[in-house]
């Protein structure tokens, strides 16, 4: 699943055009989005990955070729945010113009709202696949409570229900979701669609010491993993990377294609050899000793 979140962050319109027709020719024809990517880059309010991605559609004709996934409930520039009913119908329709078409594949919650009852987040969903505006609604940044919680208040009210969930997972992040998220995932057979797959590139292997977070724009959020357990997880991809002809990153990607319930790990690009990198780890098939070297590092 190709990340959008780099457009109109750190891929500006032409170039983010460059790599969307490289990863549709390459058979990526899925993509993630959501209506705040990216308000946090100055000058942005939000809506900016989704207008892109929509002048794309525009471009390019695809549209009916390609699988669309984007969010809601996350702080807009606006202000905007939450899960209320309301706020869902207002934004679905924002959504929709940016991404110049007339439905969204997969419409997620961005996160959890605890002030809005879930019967009423639930009900304005139903609403939207009744009317053909999503086909299918999934939820993110979820704890495993409220996840249950919501699949259970849809199934006592005949709603429609979560079929996807999009939490923070991959091999430096995987306690919270193997503990608290993966038991509920198996219990409904919910489709997971991991976001950050690389850990924002650091499991790309191209941070080898201090130096190389210095200066870049995920410098900062990836520091944190260059402790022993990071670099030993690094050592083991250069091991198996060497053993099976690939690379660090394809390697990381098979791993979580190998995990239960993992349907379509998210990952962006910003150039388009990174689209070989996902393409290459779809068909990369790990052995299970391979595995199990990539698991005990990691765990």
């Amino acid at each position: 699943m190709l990340g959008g979140n780099v457009f109109g962050w750190t891929l500006n319109e032409s170039d983010s055009f460059r790599i969307l027709d490289a990863a549709f020719d390459a058979g990526l024809t899925f993509i993630d989005t959501a209506d705040i990517y990216s308000a946090w880059v100055p000058g942005n309010k939000g809506g900016e990955s989704e207008t892109i991605i929509g002048k794309w559609f525009a471009r390019s004709g695809k549209r009916n070729q390609v699988t669309i996934a984007t969010k809601v409930g996350m702080q807009m520039g606006h202000g905007g945010k939450g899960l209320s009913a309301k706020y869902i119908s207002e934004e679905v329709e924002a959504s929709l113009q940016r991404l110049q078409t007339d439905h969204i594949d997969l419409y997620q919650s961005h996160e959890d709202d605890p002030n809005t009852p879930l019967e009423e987040t639930m009900g304005a969903f139903d609403k939207l696949v009744k009317q053909g505006k999503a086909r299918f609604i999934g939820a993110s940044n979820y704890s495993g409570a409220r996840l249950r919680e919501a699949m259970e208040a849809s199934k006592q009210a005949g709603l429609v229900s979560y079929q996807t969930l999009q939490p923070h997972y991959n091999l430096m992040e995987r306690a919270k979701y193997e503990s608290d998220l993966a038991p509920v995932v198996a219990e409904y057979g919910l489709a997971v669609v991991p976001y950050f797959s690389l850990a924002s590139g650091f499991l790309t292997g191209k941070y080898r010491s201090e130096a190389d977070f210095e200066g870049k724009t995920r410098g900062g959020g990836v520091k944190k993993y260059w402790i022993d357990r990071g670099r030993g997880v690094l050592a083991a991809l250069d091991a198996v990377a060497k053993e099976s002809h690939s690379a660090p990153a394809r390697v990381a990607l098979a791993w979580l294609l190998s995990r239960p319930n993992i349907t379509a790990p998210i990952s962006s690009a910003t150039k388009t050899g990174h689209i070989t990198d996902l393409v290459e780890a779809t068909k990369l098939k790990l052995s299970q000793a391979a595995l199990d070297q990539i698991t005990a590092a990691s765990a």
